[in-house]
């Protein structure tokens, strides 16, 4: 667990269908909207990511507020060999409240704990400028730039590791 300024505390556990039902409802503002989910019935439908039982119960956790269960986000701890590759998004509400590096840094110390030997890692837009903000202050820095394919074509892409020590800047 981990208490930030604003006042929550963050505990990891593992991803309910409850929790999936809401993520799937959350609504993000363009130009973010990039990652919204689709519909709970449409994930559980085709299987999507945490649609798919096997791959919510060995990659997917719920990040709650300890103090009363509210959801406030989530994670995707993808394992590549060597790797702990993090996927993550939080509720749309809560972002802008400058409350993202304690989260991203509580996720990447989850990983962390759970993969002690694994670099951890992350993908993030070249355009995500307030992402990688968040990121560099939780203690990531930028190691490649390439593209690769997403639903909505061809995007160039960051890849940031964990440090473990905030960036200055």
């Amino acid at each position: 667990m981990c208490t930030n300024l604003r006042g929550f505390t963050f505990q990891a556990v593992p991803m309910n269908i409850r929790h999936c039902q809401d993520i799937c409802t959350w609504s993000y503002e363009p130009p973010y909207d990039i990652y919204q989910w689709s519909s709970w019935a449409q994930m559980e439908a085709e299987a999507e990511e945490f649609g798919d039982a096997q791959i919510r119960e060995t990659q997917y956790i719920s990040i709650l507020d300890a103090e009363n269960g509210y959801l406030v986000g989530y994670a995707q701890l993808f394992p590549i060999t060597g790797v702990t590759r993090l996927g993550l998004g939080m509720r749309p509400e809560l972002c802008g409240l400058r409350i993202g590096p304690d989260f991203v840094r509580f996720l990447a110390e989850e990983a962390k704990r759970r993969r002690p030997n694994d670099i951890i890692d992350l993908e993030v837009l070249v355009w995500n400028i307030r992402a990688q903000k968040a990121y560099r202050k939780a203690g990531f820095v930028i190691t490649d730039r390439y593209e690769r394919p997403t639903p909505k074509g061809n995007m160039d892409f960051y890849c940031m590791v964990y440090q473990g020590e905030p960036a200055l800047n």
